[in-house]
């Protein structure tokens, strides 16, 4: 394994100095162009691996994935945005469904429990040889959870057995002292989250709703009714003795995933990368079985209609009771502290996914029979003051009738048209915690990222400016005939962040394949050259050029993204490196889905795509960027450093 402190790891002095010295332009192309943060977005199954230590799934905390970093921060990125790190089910590789609290188990890297170091050796190295050579075949480029599961389970197990017998022969003691000290730090959610799969397991059925058996009491174990409380105190104890191995087991793992998450933060930090978490609005079914007092009841929460999904989105994800936000010390603000600490504590800076549930989620009627239906009749839970079909919201109502615009759609950004200073502050409960808790960490309010897509309902914009907060604008679903549409990159403003596509959208390589079918690559030449072209006498030339050339307009999309006032610039993985694959078709399920992998041979691949136009030339991109922000009458120090950063763009990218 390469010494991870070593930033060169075993790249010649040559390509180092060739690294450095195009990381050093990029600095300073950022640097001119107003960039704050220039942020990689990958999920931890779509690490690379190294060979040796692959067992069908990636993550950050491999020899594989700390490569990737190393490469990432060489081209230039300062951060790198993760996805949600909760634990998922062997069914569900949707991290936006993983735990709030637990880290994902499937991200430990079993090959570091074979070394001698922090966790002494727990697991024989035949252990992870098998789990590697037995891989199912046929899943090149994608990541196996059913099967990393399973295998990781069992090794997890096996280490776990290896410490329990080490621990009675004497050794161990460290290990065990850390282990004591996590167990008491974190023991609300580490029981409650150890118990809930043994209960799924004793009532047959993996949604708490579905408990039938006997004990009833198992369902609200941690919520408990009228006169139930001494009961259901009675029943944890009597749970947690019972289940006393699994809970040690639970545990174990939750060490091992929190500690590799800590030597990953040491890595980043070496490498000048800053780290951002993603906070996913939804909860797992543990979770809404073990917070479920905090939750509002009869009402779901979902995804409105909106330009890009049309018909809604059903989530069944629980809502916030803001009955609980008069205190911030116990309910439903709690639980908000509790996350927010534990994520600065744990990152730098933290994306959070759709605000709009924090600020005035989409609600429905839970348990209708035609879930869609109902979230297409659902309303904002704070701006549904006389609703007839929504009666029941009136009680939480902030927006008056007389501030409602009944021309529009109740889901419209515009339906509600005007508030008070008072009203906003009580739309902001929930941002407000996190402003607090970031402070509290020494985190800058530009640490926190909102995830505001198609839709900011006029609520929700109070919010963010109280804050100093922007939005996303994804310039791939830009209307080209309306120039107000908020993915046009012109109307980005400096606080926003502003990137070609997501994790949700299809990989601008595909895009491309798609435009030049369809006609459409004039029109988005035409467009980019309007951005770009550093004087109006050269649009013309530029819009043929780009409409010719799908390559060099893919190059343009990009550098559309710098030449605009945003201060926030990230970019997908697939985007970066070339790859047409889709990682997550919204609203679908199956091994295609959550499982897009980075190429365990990257660097080369990379630089040969990168030398065809196949892949970001963020050379290339910055050059384009500082000509069109400069235009004709661009500072001697911009045409010189964008004549540098063209140089560098012949030259292959990457390490080899």
């Amino acid at each position: 394994m390469n010494n991870v402190g070593n930033d060169k790891g075993d790249v010649g002095p040559a390509q180092a100095r060739a690294d450095d010295d195009e990381r050093e332009l990029v600095r300073a192309a950022l640097q001119l162009l107003g960039i704050r943060n220039l942020v990689l977005a990958i999920h931890d199954p779509s690490f690379p691996s190294e060979d040796a230590e692959d067992t069908g799934r990636g993550s950050p905390y491999t020899e594989g994935g700390r490569r990737f970093l190393r490469f990432a921060r060489d081209l230039g990125f300062n951060g790198i945005q993760l996805g949600p790190q909760g634990e998922t089910s062997a069914d569900n590789a949707s991290p936006y469904d993983g735990t709030i609290f637990s880290r994902s188990t499937l991200s430990i890297a079993l090959a570091r429990l074979t070394e001698d170091g922090p966790w002494g050796a727990l697991l024989r190295p035949e252990a992870v040889t098998k789990i590697v050579a037995g891989k199912p075949g046929g899943h090149d480029g994608r990541a196996q959870h059913g099967y990393a599961y399973r295998a990781q389970r069992a090794a997890l197990r096996e280490a776990f057995a290896s410490y329990v017998d080490r621990r009675k022969r004497g050794e161990l003691d460290d290990l065990a002292g850390r282990l004591a000290a996590f167990r008491k730090r974190n023991a609300a959610w580490i029981e409650r989250d150890a118990l809930y799969g043994p209960l799924c397991e004793e009532h047959r059925s993996g949604w708490f709703h579905g408990w039938t058996g006997a004990p009833e009491l198992d369902r609200r174990l941690f919520a408990p009714g009228p006169g139930e409380v001494v009961a259901c105190e009675d029943r944890r104890r009597e749970l947690l003795d019972r289940y006393r191995e699994d809970v040690d087991f639970y545990a174990f793992c939750q060490l091992l995933a929190h500690e590799q998450h800590a030597a990953l933060r040491g890595v980043t930090a070496s490498l000048g990368l800053k780290l951002f978490g993603d906070l996913q609005i939804g909860y797992s079914p543990q979770d809404a079985w073990a917070h479920q007092s905090v939750f509002l009841k009869g009402y779901l929460m979902g995804a409105p209609p909106s330009r890009t999904n049309p018909e809604g989105q059903v989530w069944n994800y629980p809502v916030l009771d803001p009955a609980q936000y008069t205190d911030a010390s116990s309910g439903a603000l709690a639980l908000v502290r509790a996350r927010m600490d534990k994520m600065f504590d744990e990152f730098d800076g933290v994306r959070l996914d759709h605000p709009h549930g924090l600020v005035c989620p989409w609600v429905h009627v839970a348990d209708a029979p035609d879930p869609l239906r109902a979230v297409q009749g659902g309303a904002r839970l704070f701006s549904s003051p006389d609703l007839p079909d929504h009666p029941l919201l009136a009680r939480y109502a902030i927006a008056s009738p007389a501030q409602l615009n009944r021309g529009v759609p109740r889901y419209a950004d515009d339906w509600v048209t005007s508030l008070t200073p008072e009203q906003v502050g009580r739309y902001s409960v929930i941002f407000d915690t996190i402003a607090s808790c970031a402070e509290a960490r020494g985190r800058a309010t530009t640490d926190i990222v909102c995830e505001v897509l198609s839709t900011l309902p006029f609520p929700l914009r109070a919010v963010l400016e109280r804050h100093g907060l922007g939005r996303f604008r994804v310039t791939q679903k830009a209307d080209l005939d309306n120039p107000k549409d908020v993915y046009r990159s012109e109307n980005a403003g400096p606080s926003d962040w502003i990137m070609v596509g997501t994790h949700d959208t299809p990989p601008l390589w595909r895009l491309l394949d798609a435009w030049e079918r369809s006609g459409a690559l004039g029109r988005q030449a035409a467009y980019l050259a309007s951005r770009l072209a550093p004087s109006p006498s050269e649009e013309g030339a530029m819009a043929r050029a780009l409409a010719s050339d799908p390559r060099a307009l893919a190059q343009a999309k990009f550098a559309d993204l710098f030449a605009s006032q945003a201060a926030n610039v990230m970019i997908f993985f697939s985007d970066l490196l070339g790859l047409k694959e889709i990682y997550n078709a919204p609203g679908t399920m199956g091994d295609h889905n959550w499982s897009l992998r980075v190429p365990r041979d990257h660097e080369r691949s990379y630089a040969e795509m990168r030398a065809r136009g196949e892949a970001l030339n963020l050379p290339r991109v910055l050059a384009l960027a500082l000509r069109a922000r400069g235009g004709a009458e661009a500072s001697e120090e911009r045409r010189g450093l964008a004549a540098r950063l063209e140089a560098r763009a012949g030259a292959a990218g990457g390490r080899r």
